[in-house]
């Protein structure tokens, strides 16, 4: 499996950060320095040097609230969301963008900048009383004064599936790829989908796969995790691999989430693939090289 390698291992004292990776925190006990990583968020953008790089905070106002992030490569890590971007240097760069371009360690701390400003955002008051929440210290998380409701910030589960079947007599296995009815509508991917309350990841799996694409996948296997902030803030995407459990089977779309769906020989995949930095290209690779050996 290529892509990111762990943010963290475990220390005497707790999680220490590895060189060149992010390590998620909501330490409030020092203020931020001039020389601190700065992620001001717009609307659904970020603000960074025209190059792709972090700001700084000393490049923002003095009077800019900051809300802790974690810490990347050892140099803490500050969020705050913006109204406009007057007098803030850098260039607005939506999630994708930046991270197809910046190393993967970055591009998580960006994702959490997202998923931490717009969390706070859509959860300033409580859903139980109506009254104003309020910060909890070390946690990314909040609680009423009032009927003391604890609101942390929740993520939302996803998976995503690799499914394979024997190739005909003398050629490659085949791998199932789909096109979705939204978002980059030209790209062939893999079949996704959100986690219901009560579910596991696996079951999860096969309900996807059955309701996009009416088939029924065995050998399921766990491949790895990704936040992903395109599909919106608090997203982990979990990735497997899988079998068609009938090889002859064709894959009926649902018509409604996908447009599309076909068999390719993992010799002769299209050049319409995702992303370089995507947990779907991750497996995709992954299957196709596993297929070579």
């Amino acid at each position: 499996m290529t892509g990111p390698t762990p943010v963290a291992q475990l220390g005497a004292s707790g999680p220490v950060a590895q060189p060149g990776a992010f390590l998620p925190g909501a330490d409030l006990r020092h203020p931020p320095a001039p020389g601190d990583l700065a992620l001001p968020v717009l609307r659904a953008t970020l603000l960074t040097c025209a190059d792709g790089r972090p700001l700084r905070v000393a490049d923002l106002p003095a009077a800019t609230e900051w809300v802790p992030l974690g810490v990347l490569d050892g140099v803490p890590a500050w969020a705050t969301e913006l109204t406009t971007a007057d007098h803030v240097p850098g260039r607005a760069r939506g999630w994708a963008s930046l991270a197809a371009e910046v190393p993967e360690p970055f591009a998580t701390l960006a994702g959490r900048a997202l998923a931490v400003v717009t969390w706070r955002r859509t959860h300033r008051w409580c859903g139980a009383c109506r009254a104003e929440l309020t910060d909890l210290p070390g946690e990314t998380a909040r609680r009423c004064p009032d009927c003391d409701l604890y609101v942390p910030m929740q993520l939302s589960a996803a998976v995503l599936v690799a499914i394979t079947r024997p190739g005909p007599p003398g050629h490659a296995d085949e791998l199932l790829l789909v096109r979705h009815a939204t978002g980059p509508t030209g790209l062939w991917a893999l079949v996704a989908g959100f986690v219901e309350a009560g579910e596991t990841l696996e079951a999860a799996v096969r309900r996807e796969v059955g309701e996009e694409v009416g088939l029924a996948v065995d050998g399921l296997a766990y491949f790895g995790s990704q936040p992903w902030a395109i599909s919106g803030p608090g997203v982990l995407l979990a990735g497997f691999t899988a079998r068609a459990a009938e090889p002859h089977a064709e894959p009926v779309v649902d018509g409604r989430e996908l447009t599309q769906a076909r068999w390719f020989g993992l010799d002769a995949l299209p050049a319409e693939l995702p992303p370089a930095y995507s947990i779907s290209r991750w497996l995709i690779d992954a299957t196709a090289t596993a297929a070579r050996r």
